[in-house]
């Protein structure tokens, strides 16, 4: 029951709905291929509860017609099925209204046939059985933790996939990658009051992924560690966002950065290219060759060469994401952040995103603040993208003197952002445990609405 067969990804249909469309009267085309297969298995108290297979292969094509332009996609690649898509695209583009920024990449950006190997698939087979024994595991662990009374299940899963681009100025490139995946989520309760805590996690590779039994408990003893939790009076104090949580408060400067969001001016940093923006304790690199790293390509969905860049270095901005599009509407180069799907053109997206660790881990954090609020979970954020006024409702632990004094729910942190990332100050315990990763960051003073 393999998920993923050996056999790569068939070129030759992507090739020949480029050949169709330029017959057919457009000026340059691309075509994308994509094929994803994944298992997964879960587990709720201690019994088999659902297993999921997906197998799926697409095909998206996207023409030009002077500067007018048109994307398709279908999951057949049978060849009535991509004459159909040919002349639907083209037929689409004649009828579109003109994009001055629509084209492809340009040339001379285009990445070269020498690519790395940056590792990212595993071919670790792992059947339904296999996934079902670490779903189980990492449940028993987490039931297993005192306090814990009930049970969200266990979870494991193994996906892999093959993403193909082909233009017709030249460029033909695929890459391929896994990911395995644990999870666990279980109930703590306590005089009547339950909570709700868990941990996953998602690696390339088997080998780096954390035991289930490790996921399980730490599943455990995030659900136990809320219970007593009562919500604070409103005040202003220090709070430090926990490192798993804490690229939430940076994701707002990522689409801020954006550059479709840059040229619409629907941004709170338009205007602040070369500029300090986070404190200068901070920096961020965006590193797309990283080896097993989850947001990792050997080039973007345009075809663009990629490199490892500072976004932001010192606090001074350093770079939009630009796709061709973006640039091209901001008089600048594409920076290799495209992003596409197969049914519409291209945006941008990051890739393995750091925010670059400081000095002192979690504890020195909290001794330097005395007194505030360690947040570890996150949720219902709101955001102006004009201003940068920022809320979210958070559940953590309110410490007194560096030492943690009880857990705290049902609150709310806000201000504007721009204030806040100039008074960040990040910690040492960075952890590589997702595409975006961050040391735990502390910040001096945040209004906090309770009760």
């Amino acid at each position: 029951m393999r998920p993923m067969t050996d056999a790569a990804l068939p070129l030759d249909a992507a090739h020949d709905v480029i050949d169709r469309a330029l017959r057919a009267g457009a000026d340059a085309a691309e075509a994308v291929l994509a094929r994803r297969s994944a298992l997964s298995v879960s587990v709720r108290l201690g019994e088999l509860e659902e297993v999921e297979r997906e197998e799926s292969r697409d095909l998206g094509l996207r023409v030009f017609i002077g500067k007018k332009q048109a994307v398709v996609s279908a999951s057949d690649l049978s060849e009535p099925t991509r004459a159909r898509l040919v002349e639907r695209a083209v037929a689409m583009a004649r009828l579109a209204p003109e994009d001055p920024y629509a084209g492809l990449a340009p040339q001379d950006r285009l990445a070269g046939r020498q690519r790395p190997d940056l590792d990212l698939y595993d071919p670790t087979d792992l059947d339904a059985a296999a996934l079902e024994a670490r779903a189980r595991d990492a449940e028993a662990a987490a039931r297993a933790v005192p306090g814990v009374t009930n049970s969200d299940g266990g979870q494991a899963s193994l996906t892999t996939g093959e993403w193909a681009l082909v233009t017709s100025h030249g460029f033909e490139g695929r890459h391929r990658g896994s990911a395995f995946s644990t999870a666990a989520g279980v109930i703590a309760e306590k005089d009547g009051i339950m909570e709700i805590g868990g941990e996953g996690r998602s690696t390339r590779h088997l080998s780096d992924l954390a035991g289930p039994e490790a996921i399980g408990a730490e599943a455990g003893r995030r659900a136990v560690s809320q219970l007593g939790a009562h919500k604070l009076t409103s005040r202003s104090a220090p709070i430090i966002l926990e490192n798993r949580i804490a690229t939430q408060l940076i994701g707002p400067l990522i689409g801020a950065i954006a550059g479709p969001a840059v040229a619409r001016g629907v941004s709170f940093l338009k205007d602040q290219m070369g500029r300090r923006i986070l404190s200068e304790t901070i920096s961020i690199i965006d590193d797309p060759l990283r080896p097993r790293g989850l947001g990792s390509t050997p080039f973007d969905d345009e075809g663009v060469a990629v490199t490892r860049r500072a976004l932001v270095a010192d606090g001074v901005l350093q770079s939009w994401l630009l796709n061709t599009a973006s640039a091209a509407q901001l008089g600048l180069e594409t920076t290799g952040h495209a992003s596409r799907g197969l049914a519409g053109p291209a945006g941008v997206s990051g890739h393995n995103l750091t925010i670059e660790p400081g000095e002192h881990d979690l504890a020195g954090l909290m001794a330097d603040a005395g007194s505030g609020l360690l947040v570890t979970s996150m949720f219902g954020p709101s955001l102006n993208p004009n201003t940068g006024d920022w809320s979210a409702g958070v559940s953590g632990q309110w410490f007194e003197n560096g030492q943690i004094v009880h857990a705290v729910n049902e609150v709310t942190i806000a201000g504007n952002l721009l204030a806040l990332y100039q008074r960040l100050v990040p910690g040492s315990d960075l952890e590589l445990r997702s595409a975006s990763n961050s040391p735990s960051l502390l910040i001096d003073a945040v209004a906090i609405a309770g009760a």
